[in-house]
């Protein structure tokens, strides 16, 4: 049981980072052991339009989480094994027959991300309503050098995600998106939750702004085609951001092994950079902080944090105290931070859990 004014101290974390990182909003969910604890949206989505915890954002990493339980549900069922090379299903690409699913999901392939690369962000910038396929980003990744041998290191690859989406595909014989709504959203009850092939974002919308070209502009509907895999670009709420971090972080729709396959600190000490691997995206991992199979964990939380376009977010789930909080936030004209839900979710967090 938490204390009287817990609610209103959330609230007041979320008003107060509001204020000193210019965000235009900040929404706010949080339950423990599954009860509320608070729902609420402070600032505006527009000039004079409130933000509202119904109003939809994308969600962007989140539905990385949700490949990574889809392949973990594919093992489970004996459907594949995670260290099968990816030479079963798409043998044309590099070192194919050395890259496992277990290295897609982990993101220890070597494959570098497109991200990062001067092409992609020339082009991205230049019309960021661009609708991109999927040849388009994986062929843009493998034009540049493998970032190290496949299982030797660690790096956050965008390709490796895509690749993974595709490789699913094939398995399967079915499109992603229609994986996710039978394997994880409609089990999980998440309504509120679902995959575009566009830039639409469903009413209502919490629109968000960025400075990213050099002004400060609208960004609600730049293209988030080349984000992830095509189908797992996905657009949510509030409270089904929440109910995805409890569903994730207690290993709801895979099994007891899978769970510690999808948390394992494999990664552990994996990250330095490499002559090809910008240390931006190497970052070492330790004890307290590594990459599982598809999400982070975090000194015991598990948890995703999604970015785009002046989009951020945070799904997190603390399995020692049951405690889930979800954050979605929209920057203002000054802000900086490539993620300031971070920010409010930590100072959350630092609350519940001292």
């Amino acid at each position: 049981m938490q204390p009287r004014g817990t609610a209103a101290q959330i609230v007041d974390i979320a008003r107060t980072a509001r204020g000193e990182l210019d965000l235009g909003a900040a929404l706010v969910r949080v339950t423990i052991g599954g009860r509320e604890v608070v729902t609420a949206a402070v600032g505006e989505s527009m000039t004079g339009v409130p933000a509202t915890t119904d109003m939809h954002f994308r969600s962007g990493a989140v539905g990385i989480a949700y490949l990574g339980i889809v392949l973990l549900q594919l093992a489970d069922e004996g459907t594949v094994k995670l260290d099968d090379p990816i030479s079963r299903w798409l043998p044309q690409l590099p070192r194919a027959d050395k890259v496992t699913l277990r290295m897609l999901g982990s993101s220890t392939s070597g494959y570098p991300d497109y991200v990062t690369y001067e092409p992609f962000i020339d082009r991205i910038y230049a019309d960021p309503f661009r609708q991109w396929t999927e040849r388009e980003l994986v062929d843009l990744a493998m034009s540049r050098p493998l970032w190290y041998e496949p299982g030797t290191n660690w790096s956050y690859s965008h390709a490796n995600f895509v690749i993974l989406g595709q490789v699913l595909a094939r398995i399967t014989g079915t499109p992603v998106a229609e994986l996710l709504r039978r394997r994880v959203l409609k089990p999980l009850g998440l309504t509120a939750t679902s995959s575009q092939d566009d830039a639409v974002i469903p009413q209502p919308v919490l629109h968000a702004y960025t400075i990213e070209r050099g002004k400060y502009e609208d960004s609600t509907y730049w293209n988030p085609s080349w984000t992830t895999a095509a189908g797992a670009v996905l657009t949510t709420d509030i409270c089904d951001l929440e109910a995805s971090a409890r569903a994730v972080g207690t290993g709801r729709l895979i099994s007891a092994r899978a769970r510690r396959t999808q948390l394992d600190p494999g990664t552990v000490g994996l990250g330095g950079p490499t002559k090809n691997c910008p240390a931006t995206i190497c970052v070492h991992h330790t004890r307290e902080s590594h990459y599982g199979l598809g999400l982070m964990v975090k000194n015991g939380w598990i948890q995703q944090s999604p970015s785009f376009a002046g989009y951020s977010a945070v799904q997190t789930y603390l399995p020692a105290k049951g405690i889930a909080i979800a954050v979605a936030a929209t920057r203002g004209r000054t802000t900086t931070a490539v993620n300031s839900a971070v920010t409010v979710t930590d100072r959350i967090a630092a609350l519940l859990n001292p």
